[in-house]
């Protein structure tokens, strides 16, 4: 049963009356699985009761995309390999499969995602599973399905059998009347794509389970990541992975956003240090449950400039394309993290030059480095 159709039928008990317009508090309803058989509240089970001094189980669902390989392989080193199961609905390359345990797991498919989570004794779920900006653009009703729906399996899931969840959020989820520079944690959100929409929406449904339900959820607003052994995913900000493949590859690279288009952006490592810092961080520690973290901003121009000191026969050429940068011209220019770094101690290591240098390195330009010099 639908999460909204068992609020509405409970409220209907309550209240004795579908016409009343008040809400009466009632205690947390522990349980909101679409189960046909519910479990008692008191059900003792071994899978269920976890003191915490056990390391974590771990789901990663969208394991497959531009975080969920790279979280997989640093929580292994922190909880051990078999503690963390990374998960998607397509078919892993080898070197994933071989690294540790994955398995099919369909968002939109409730009860696959009960029996994952029962079966493997799941405490912790990080939810991955979505379509980036300029592709849920292109596809809405695909990115309604996957960013809404399949948020609400993961609530139902995960407040039913008492996980931490962890959901990320976004740039995208502030809109052209937000502060842009820099953009507070709590200010005016009014996106204008599904994929802000649905981070926004994200956002306030796993604060209202927590506060209704107990729901142990956690979120991170995520500046433009920027991984060096992943192929840009569909984002708007993703001209700054793919500048480094095309300076590489033959020394030239034709952007998308104009020039001067600044916004918050994060080397990968430091991202994923932050996602596993927010979830190991004590509850009492949290003084919300949406957090910004920032660790850079600059241009395409800012960046252009500090590839060239390393490729110096680098050439750049703008060629704008308008769905994205309309998209970029509504998110934020600069995030204010202040709370993330006074709240549970974030501090970035990446900078823009420390950026650049790593992903070179990193796709193999010791010789034009090596040149450069």
């Amino acid at each position: 049963m639908p999460v909204a159709r068992l609020l509405r039928q409970v409220a209907g008990q309550m209240l004795g009356s579908p016409a009343c317009g008040c809400w009466i508090a009632t205690p947390p309803l522990r349980f909101l699985g679409t189960s046909p058989r519910q479990i008692p509240a008191d059900a003792n089970f071994h899978s269920a009761l976890f003191s915490e001094t056990d390391q974590p189980r771990v789901l990663i669902t969208g394991g497959l995309g531009q975080l969920g390989v790279g979280l997989a392989n640093l929580l292994r080193k922190r909880f051990g390999k078999d503690n963390v199961i990374l998960s998607d609905i397509r078919k892993p390359p080898d070197h994933i499969f071989h690294s540790g345990p994955f398995i099919y797991s369909d968002i939109l498919d409730y009860k696959n995602l009960r029996e994952i989570v029962v079966n493997n004794r799941i405490t912790w779920l990080f939810h991955y599973s979505a379509l980036l900006s300029a592709v849920g653009e292109a596809n809405v009703s695909l990115a309604r399905a996957v960013n809404i729906t399949g948020l609400h399996n993961i609530l139902d899931v995960a407040a039913e059998h008492n996980l931490r969840l962890f959901v990320p959020s976004t740039i995208g989820a502030f809109g052209p009347t937000s502060p842009r520079n820099p953009t507070p944690d709590l200010c005016v959100q009014r996106p204008r794509t599904i994929y802000g929409v649905s981070k926004v929406h994200a956002e306030l449904m796993g604060e209202y389970y927590h506060y209704r339900y107990g729901l142990d959820f956690r979120c991170l607003r995520y500046p433009g990541i920027i991984s060096a052994d992943s192929q840009p995913g569909g984002g708007t900000t993703d001209y700054a992975v793919q500048i480094f493949h095309d300076a590489l590859k033959n020394g030239k690279f034709e952007c998308n956003l104009k020039p001067s288009t600044r916004l918050p952006m994060m080397y990968i490592d430091d991202c994923l240090r932050a996602t596993l810092e927010v979830m190991e961080a004590p509850p009492e520690s949290l003084s919300m449950r949406t957090y910004n973290i920032n660790a850079m901003s600059f241009t395409p121009e800012d960046l252009a400039q500090e590839v060239l000191k390393h490729v110096p026969e680098f050439q750049i050429t703008y060629n704008v394309d308008s769905v994205r940068q309309v998209i970029a011209d509504s998110w934020p220019m600069n995030f204010d993290d202040s709370n993330a770094r006074k709240d549970w101690g974030w501090k970035h290591n990446f900078d823009l030059p420390e950026l650049v240098t790593t992903m070179l390195n990193f796709h193999g330009s010791d010789t034009r480095v090596a040149q450069a010099n």
